[in-house]
């Protein structure tokens, strides 16, 4: 890599995209609270997809941000800021044993770093990833009925948590009866 080559605008994009997939794991390792944990993780997933874009991968990245941000993380969110005294709660992270995991993420960094430069790295013909409308051709078409009895199948698991939820939340718990 010549002097120059590293402010290329690839290269910028490509460490923004890890730089903040890489912040945003840290911040949910380190912070104390679960929201602020859970923002981190926005952060990480939504790093994670931009790299897969990046890197042409389509379909996994428009996956990343559909399943793991629209989905699972949305879920996550909703279910912290509905649960009730999630601010007095006692910390979920506590910080013990952190020279230990200072001292292992130090020597898996250093070892990763020297595999990653010291790997003879085939310099081959770049392979191109199946596209997003082969995809969703093969789901419409071979696989349609999977498909479907997936999507089913969330919407059961969807309705039965609607359903414990609203039942739930209409009983009082044991703590607050007389």
């Amino acid at each position: 890599m010549r002097p120059g080559e590293f402010f290329a605008p690839a290269l910028v994009v490509f460490h923004g995209l890890a730089a903040l997939a890489v912040g945003g794991g840290l911040g949910v390792a380190l912070f104390k609270d679960v929201l602020g944990s859970a923002f981190s993780l926005l952060a990480a997933l939504l790093g994670v997809a931009g790299l897969y874009l990046y890197l042409g991968a389509d379909f996994v990245g428009m996956t990343q941000l559909l399943v793991y941000v629209g989905g699972v993380l949305v879920l996550l969110l909703f279910s912290i800021m509905l649960t009730r005294r999630i601010g007095r709660s006692p910390a979920s992270n506590p910080s013990g044993g952190r020279l230990f995991g200072a001292l292992g993420a130090t020597a898996l960094t250093v070892g990763l770093g020297w595999l990653a430069t010291h790997t003879p790295w085939p310099a081959g013909e770049r392979v191109a990833a199946p596209s997003t409308a082969r995809i969703g051709d093969a789901l419409l078409r071979e696989y349609v009925l999977p498909f479907e009895l997936a999507s089913v199948l969330l919407l059961a698991a969807l309705v039965g948590a609607l359903v414990l939820g609203r039942r739930a939340a209409r009983e009082p718990s044991p703590k607050e009866t007389p």
